[in-house]
């Protein structure tokens, strides 16, 4: 499994509560925070759903 980077680029605000629960359980609090997780296929769900509001970057 792939190692992959996210980064929130855009705010939450103005977005259903589904998507802010979404962020929060990815682990995304703020604004340009950047976390490193496995490439399941539960999290690449995850970030398909808020792919608005996040960049990827996958890791070598």
């Amino acid at each position: 499994m792939a190692k992959i980077r996210i980064t929130q680029v855009k705010s939450k605000i103005g977005s259903t509560q589904r998507v802010k629960n979404t962020l929060e359980a990815l682990g995304l609090r703020k604004l340009n925070q950047t976390i490193e997780k496995d490439g399941t296929p539960e999290i690449m769900g995850m970030i398909n759903k808020v792919k608005h509001l996040v960049s990827l970057e996958e890791i070598k």
